[in-house]
């Protein structure tokens, strides 16, 4: 079975996204498949062309087994509704111009969404190619931009609601990364065949422990500190202030630190908070690469994962909680809906607050500082948890087995 996975993003980038479809394209060619994946020059998180491919409007690669095209895209780090949709729609153009003149035809098209325009190209490469479609969704886009006001455009959304009906309707099948994802579009456009695939984490990559006395001293971080990490993206959906807002109110609690790594749109509006207050608890690093994120969850007594309040994210589980969870680490989890039900409900690893409520927040911080037991136990938990349900080779073969039946 010849296999297209269309992705703006992938690999060299860092991401949620990224890692997951890198690690989905690895199984699904140990299982047979022959793998071409359909990308973009690489530029995320910092909308920066990356050193070898800038200037380049068309660049063919191999990693292992996987043959990789990518394509021009318009890149600007002036964060503006006209740069977005140039940045999406550039490579909706010089992809399909790639699929079309330079990629033979395949059995199966995978696309990734959001970006929802890159459906654009999908359907095109489907119908002049009789290619299976296969639209995978991670985030529902463009509800999520509407209830985060990050697109307030009407015409636009309509547009982009009707583009994404159209989509739903046309492809073989749909696949989501949550039960909430599927039961949306399941409500909205009934009949769509639906396919849950979970984000997980490779467990056989990540095999090794990470070293814990080497991120602190390489990052000023004293022995005795107990440190709340947080790793990801830095953006408006995080609500990433209450974690700041925390801080401040446990300031006075010695040897307590919050470590925040990544980098992200509201990094520096999150800096300047705490310049304003003064506070010596809260310590930034840049993205690290992926191969040492065992250091930075080694180096953390805490893991803390929260999202904004917004009905939307009842349905969401964030990536970024499933490598601390492997190695054990007690996670704070300020996601309400599926989230809160897998990881507090039923595998017991995580401990809730409310999104927003920073008193919530800091009473379970406290509990977390005074109970060594309930880390212990938690951290225990998550990684029996991890291992049963959220094996990304496990995941891939059910995966597989459904793409097979196309």
């Amino acid at each position: 079975m010849n296999i297209l996975i269309l992705t703006q993003y992938f690999p060299p980038e860092t991401g949620a996204p990224q890692n997951r479809l890198h690690s989905l394209a690895t199984h699904l060619s140990e299982f047979g498949a022959e793998i071409t994946i359909l990308t973009a020059m690489p530029s995320y998180p910092q909308s920066v062309v990356y050193e070898g491919y800038k200037g380049k409007w068309f660049k063919k690669e191999q990693l292992g087994k996987l043959t990789i095209y990518r394509s021009w895209i318009f890149v600007s780090q002036k964060a503006t509704i006209i740069n977005r949709l140039l940045n999406y729609f550039s490579f909706v153009f010089t992809s399909l111009i790639v699929g079309l003149f330079r990629i033979k035809r395949h059995d199966i098209v995978i696309c990734e969404s959001p970006p929802l325009f890159l459906g654009i190209t999908a359907l095109l490469l489907k119908w002049i190619k009789s290619s299976k479609l296969v639209f995978n969704v991670s985030d529902l886009w463009p509800e999520s931009a509407e209830k985060l006001e990050i697109i307030t455009n009407k015409p636009l959304l309509n547009i982009a609601y009707k583009l994404e009906g159209i989509i739903y309707k046309n492809a073989h099948l749909v696949s989501g990364q949550t039960q909430g994802i599927l039961d949306s579009i399941q409500q909205r456009y009934p009949g769509t065949a639906l396919q849950l695939l979970r984000n997980g984490i490779d467990v056989t990559q990540f095999n090794k422990e990470g070293n814990r006395e080497q991120f602190r001293q390489k990052h000023n971080i004293p022995a005795d500190t107990f440190v709340i990490a947080y790793a990801g993206i830095i953006g408006h959906a995080q609500g990433l202030d209450i974690i700041i807002d925390a801080a401040a109110r446990l300031q006075h609690i010695p040897n307590l630190k919050f470590v925040m790594v990544g980098n992200g749109p509201v990094k520096n509006q999150l800096i300047k908070s705490v310049m304003d207050q003064s506070l010596e608890n809260v310590q930034f690093i840049d993205s690290v690469p992926r191969t040492e994120m065992p250091d930075v969850i080694a180096a953390c007594d805490a893991y803390i994962t929260p999202l904004r309040k917004n009905d939307l994210f009842l349905g969401v589980i964030p990536s970024k909680i499933f490598e601390p969870l492997f190695y054990g680490k007690p996670v704070l989890i300020g996601v309400d809906g599926e989230a809160r039900n897998l990881f507090v409900d039923e595998g017991k690893c995580a401990l809730y607050f409310e999104p927003e409520n920073i008193a919530d927040l800091v009473e379970k911080i406290q509990l977390f500082l005074n109970d060594a037991q309930l880390r212990e136990t938690l951290g225990n938990n998550g990684k029996i948890f991890v291992r049963q349900k959220f094996d990304r080779q496990k995941l891939a073969s059910q995966y597989w087995e459904r793409l097979q039946k196309l």
